[in-house]
This record gives structure tokens, C-alpha cells and sequence, in this order.
């Protein structure tokens, strides 16, 4: 009776935050005025109209045969929101807006998904202890939960792209008062780092996270804060877009043809360069982190004659004091607002150094939020890995050698996902994510 009611307990907090999450996506879609909801503000994404309908029929083709039984009243809207898009050789989506239904007919499907779940999730009849797939309720509802709030990510860097006139805005905060950033590098010992997250753990996580297992890491150099604004503009008036030498074969023919010259989150006006937030443009911040591509990262650090680090030095950087690693670079206290910029408590960055009390053991600063940081490391699994049955595609259709590790998180990501495990990836050369890193010398 005791393991029900812990079980029943425990499945009302995950509703819980399934229903927090939504509102989440719910305030972030409101930001964008209606008549732009058939925009697509980046060419390799959808159009703003899918994720409305993607949100819910991703819960619902998760949950609604496998746990509770249900049949589906629209299975071509459950087809036509299923998946997102990730071309890639060059690829664009070229559907038009008329191509997709009319946004109250969207609304309405994913209102009575909502409607259907949350009644069949509040009922007791649910057998928390039942394996679905070899998989746990909790599990799933963890799938549910995190794949929305990953999508609120993308959709803020989506949206950020919109122009201005087309969002209703936000107070944004701006002032945030740091001494001047003083970069030196700092040197990590050689050692051992813990990648990945024990199965035996409980603790929730994606296919690509497991199995754990510890890395010799010899002695390298990391920059203490990630490279900013300041530091780029360097880059730029050295003629960094101008070097092919500063760039690979494919790197180069990628940015010669989309001709591009700056970080996409910078504009020029005259002399002037401007940054361009989610609600407006204000002059360049130069000392909060860069955003760019994998590409126009590696291009920067050959200029300086370093390398981006590998997603094992930078684990090691992060966390990696020995047999007692800590849960975050600060040790093991949950986040909160003194340790780093994330968990949408901001829409822009912050200086690089503004969160001293978020450091690692190293003396490493800001390494979760503020910014994903690229590593040289192409994302492949982890040994031991085995895909997630209900979403076989999540991790392994990914294992192309054309996506790169990314570590951290951003101002627009969850806390629950800023655990030491946790894995994003892009392409080299996604422009549009939040997206920051740092050198490394060995």
C-alpha cells in the first residue's frame, strides 16, 4: 500500500511539471503576434504553426496507446506533428504556409490532446509499477517533460530571429554591472573525468547519456571564461572571415556561398556593430559569451592557435576532482540564480564572468548556462548504449559524424537538464542556437 501511494505521489509531481512546462511553451508562443504563426524564422526549421501541434502529438503518440489505451481521433494530425526536420547536404523545407491546416484547427487538436491526457494521468487506475516497453510511467513522463522544454529552447532562438515588429515584447533585463573580464587560461592536471550516467542510478536520462564510465584525461589549458563578443570582433577585424587558412575546406565553401561575415545574433549599422536581442537591438555587449557555429568557433580558435576541447577535457574541466565528483561545477547543491545564467530567468546573456559562485573546482567559470559550448567531438554513443525503443531515432540517427557535442546549457534551458550527463548536438554549421565555447592548449 506504501509503494502505491509513493508511486501515485510520484506520478502527480510529473504531471506537475508536465503542466508547468506547457505553461512554459504556452507564454512563449503568445510572445509572437498571430498573424506570424506561419512564419519560418530559420530556413532549416519548421514553420512556427508545427510546433503548436508537434508539442502535443508528441505526448500523445508517447502516451496515449502505449500507457493508457487509448485510440486516436485525428491520426493525420498525430502524422503531420510527429517529427521535426534536421536536413542536412544542403536541404531546405519548402512548403508553404497554405500547406498547413488553419491555427484554430491546430489549437483545437492540441486542446483536446491536453484534455484526454491530463484526465487519464489524473485517474488512480494506472499501474505505476507496470514496465511499457521495458519502461517505467516515470520514465516516459520524463521523455515528455524534457522534450517540450527543449523545444521551448529552439523556439526562443527561433523566435529571436523574427523581426522585432513581429513579437509583442518583453521586459528584458540588460543591467548587469561586472569588473572587466581578465581571461588567462587555466591549467587542468592530468586525470580521470566521469562521462555519462550510471543506468543503476534512477535518475532519469536520454539514450546518449548512458552507460557511465571514466576517461583518462591528459593535461591541458582551458580559457576561464568563454569567449566573448570583445574577443570575436578581434577575430573580425583581423580579417578572420576573409582567411581560408583560419578555416576548413568545408567550412569555407559553406560560408563563402551563404556569404556569411559575423555571428548571425550581430548586425552592422555604419560603423557600428548591434546586437540583436530577442525584443531589440542594442549596442554590441562585449563582454557577454559569442554565439556562433561549430565552424566559425573552430575558425576562431585556429586564429589563436588553440583547438576547441574535447567533450572529455571539458568534463574534465568542469567536474572531474577524482573518485568524488561533484553534481555540478559548483558541487552538489540544485541551480539557482546565483550559480549561472539559465532556467529562463533571462532572455539575453550575461557577462562571462558574472556568477563567481558557479565555478568549478578549477576555477572554471560559467560552464552551465549562458550559452551551449561546442567541443571537438562528434557525437557518438557512449559504450553500453541502447536506444530508447519508443524513440529508436532520438540519439542514433544522429550518429553521422556530421553533429558535435555541445555541454552546458543556456539562459533558455531547463534545470533539470543542466545534470553533468546531459548531451546536446548540431551540426557544424548551425548558426542559430545559443551556442558559445572556449579554447583549449595541450
Amino acid at each position: 500500500m506504501l509503494a502505491t501511494q509513493s508511486n501515485t505521489v510520484g506520478r502527480r509531481r510529473l504531471h506537475d511539471r508536465l503542466l508547468t512546462a506547457r505553461r512554459r511553451s504556452d507564454e512563449l508562443f503568445a510572445v509572437v503576434r498571430p498573424a506570424f504563426l506561419y512564419e519560418r524564422p530559420i530556413p532549416e526549421r519548421h514553420r512556427i504553426v508545427f510546433y503548436i501541434g508537434h508539442l502535443e502529438a508528441f505526448d500523445w503518440n508517447l502516451l496515449h496507446e502505449r500507457v493508457l489505451g487509448l485510440q486516436s481521433s485525428d491520426p493525420e494530425f498525430d502524422r503531420l506533428f510527429a517529427f521535426g526536420i534536421d536536413p542536412v547536404g544542403g536541404g531546405l523545407p519548402c512548403d508553404q504556409p497554405h500547406d498547413w491546416p488553419a491555427i484554430d484547427r491546430v489549437r483545437g487538436y492540441a486542446s483536446e490532446i491536453r484534455k484526454s491526457l491530463d484526465t487519464h494521468l489524473a485517474e488512480g487506475a494506472l499501474d505505476e509499477s507496470q514496465d511499457y516497453q521495458g519502461f517505467a510511467l516515470d520514465t516516459l513522463l520524463n521523455v515528455a517533460i524534457e522534450h517540450r522544454l527543449m523545444h521551448v529552447e529552439t523556439l526562443a532562438y527561433m523566435f529571436h530571429q523574427l523581426p522585432v515588429e513581429q513579437k509583442i515584447a518583453q521586459k528584458e533585463s540588460l543591467e548587469m554591472a561586472t569588473a572587466p573580464v581578465a581571461h588567462r587560461m587555466i591549467d587542468i592536471p592530468p586525470g580521470e573525468a566521469t562521462v555519462g550516467l550510471p543506468r543503476s542510478s534512477g535518475i532519469f536520462g536520454w539514450d546518449n547519456e548512458f552507460e557511465e564510465h571514466s576517461v583518462s584525461v591528459p593535461a591541458f589549458a582551458i580559457d576561464q571564461f568563454k569567449v566573448t563578443n570583445r574577443q570575436f570582433l578581434d577575430f573580425i577585424s583581423a580579417g578572420g572571415y576573409e582567411t581560408p587558412a583560419f578555416w576548413s575546406e568545408q567550412d569555407w565553401k559553406w560560408k563563402s556561398a551563404q556569404d556569411i561575415s559575423h555571428p548571425v545574433f550581430w548586425k552592422r549599422y555604419g560603423k557600428q556593430w548591434l546586437y540583436r536581442t530577442m525584443f531589440s537591438e542594442i549596442p554590441l555587449q562585449l563582454d557577454w559569451p559569442v554565439y556562433v557555429s561549430h565552424a566559425e568557433a573552430s575558425a576562431y580558435a585556429r586564429w589563436t592557435g588553440k583547438a576547441l576541447p574535447s567533450e572529455n577535457e571539458w568534463q574534465r574541466a568542469a567536474c572531474g576532482t577524482g573518485a568524488d565528483e561533484p553534481a555540478y561545477p559548483w558541487g552538489n547543491d540544485h541551480p539557482n540564480s546565483q550559480r549561472g545564467n539559465f532556467d529562463f530567468v533571462r532572455w539575453n546573456p550575461t557577462p562571462v564572468n558574472a556568477f563567481p559562485e558557479g565555478q568549478s573546482p578549477f576555477g572554471v567559470h560559467d560552464m552551465l548556462g549562458n550559452g551551449w559550448e561546442w567541443t571537438s567531438t562528434p557525437f557518438a554513443p557512449h559504450p553500453g548504449f541502447r536506444a530508447f525503443p519508443f524513440y529508436p531515432g532520438y540519439s542514433a540517427d544522429f550518429f553521422d559524424g556530421k553533429h558535435f557535442v555541445m555541454k552546458g546549457g543556456s539562459g533558455q534551458t531547463s534545470a533539470c537538464m543542466l545534470r553533468r550527463s546531459f548531451r546536446n548536438w548540431f551540426q557544424a554549421h548551425y548558426q542559430y542556437a545559443y551556442s558559445g565555447f572556449r579554447c583549449v592548449t595541450r
